[in-house]
């Protein structure tokens, strides 16, 4: 199906149709780290936490301060610039916004073994360093498999290296649209699709729109909103026997811890899906604010006992090296606010009902 294209960038569409795909590396001037070591080193006093508290309250200052002076002492910059530029990486326009992606070839492939292009999805608050380490295994041919990924991960527009719209109404569903033709733009008229988070989104209006395109799809965040998975929910919350075995039954059930926990975590979505720009204000001026932010969720999404620890639970699946990567993305492109404008964009505006409905 062909949807209408909207020029989501500045100038005249009628004469901006310009295809060209260039070469990409981040190159960060020395007077941006200059200023961020400025501002890490002059964050105002860390507010104490309470007795007895560890992240229940947010991030715990303590944790921060570490986190801050592994930043100052520790991080370096200019060597995890090498590590993100070890793949190919492009810009191309595409509906008027520079659209930023990694593009990484499968070497050596033998004969009889299949090459599938894969597109690859992060969210909010991840960014593309959330899948350098998967990367190499998918496109890597394996003894055991007749086939081997061709992978694609862009930056979603207004995340790190991807333009944002200068116009309301980019939400997922118009995402999908971009990626689309970000994919006709590299030549592939049928391929795969993997999303986490905002991804999955992505990738499921993808899937519906182009299901002659999109040969398959792979979900880490699935949501059914039909009347009968309601009514199921419902039943389970008095018999979730007969909904989940007792292996799967404390996944969702009770309800009760169900729902206080989305009350704990998901004050933010409400804010992002309003007030994003407001937001945005603070943490695209405190890099210790932004850390504070990201690196939150990062716990408690990981593990909501995480909440208890000291440590927050951080470095049980993470370093902190790779933890700064994902927040200096942000911080480096000024791209925080940007970001955080798809959850308005998808969540709270009754116009991308309308734009949806008229471009399928």
């Amino acid at each position: 199906l062909k949807s209408p294209e909207i020029w989501w960038g500045s100038g005249d569409p009628t004469h901006q149709k310009n295809q060209t795909i260039t070469p990409f590396k981040i190159n960060v001037s020395n007077q941006v780290l200059e200023d961020l070591r400025y501002r890490l080193k002059n964050a105002r006093v860390f507010v104490p936490p309470l007795e007895g508290v560890e992240q229940q309250y947010g991030i715990n200052t303590n944790l921060l301060k570490d986190i801050v002076d592994f930043w100052l002492t520790k991080y370096n910059w200019r060597e995890r610039e090498k590590f993100l530029n070890q793949f190919p990486q492009f810009k191309t326009k595409i509906e008027g916004l520079e659209i930023h992606y990694i593009h990484v070839k499968p070497k050596k492939v033998p004969n009889g073994i299949k090459t599938l292009p894969l597109l690859i999805l992060n969210g909010w608050p991840s960014s593309i360093v959330e899948f350098y380490e998967i990367i190499p295994l998918l496109t890597t041919v394996r003894l055991d498999k007749d086939f081997v990924f061709e992978v694609i991960v862009p930056s979603l527009p207004g995340f790190g290296f991807s333009q944002a719209a200068i116009k309301p109404g980019l939400g997922s569903s118009e995402i999908a649209v971009v990626f689309k033709n970000l994919m006709h733009r590299l030549g592939f008229q049928h391929y795969y699709v993997h999303g986490s988070d905002w991804g999955s989104s992505i990738a499921s209006y993808m899937a519906i729109r182009y299901p002659a395109k999109v040969k398959g799809i792979h979900l880490t965040l699935c949501f059914s909103m039909t009347y009968t998975s309601q009514f199921k929910l419902l039943v389970g919350s008095f018999w979730p026997s007969l909904i989940v075995n007792k292996k799967n039954k404390h996944k969702l059930y009770p309800l009760s811890d169900f729902f206080s926990n989305v009350l704990l975590e998901f004050g933010y979505m409400h804010l992002q899906a309003t007030k994003p720009d407001t937001v945005g204000v603070s943490l695209t001026d405190s890099p210790v604010g932004l850390a504070a932010y990201i690196l939150a969720m990062f716990s408690t999404w990981t593990n909501p006992e995480y909440k208890n620890r000291e440590n927050g639970g951080l470095l049980e699946k993470y370093a902190y090296e790779k933890l700064l990567d994902n927040v200096m993305i942000y911080w480096i492109t000024n791209t925080i606010t940007t970001s955080m404008r798809i959850y308005a964009e998808s969540i709270n505006k009754k116009q991308n009902v309308f734009q949806d409905r008229d471009r399928i």
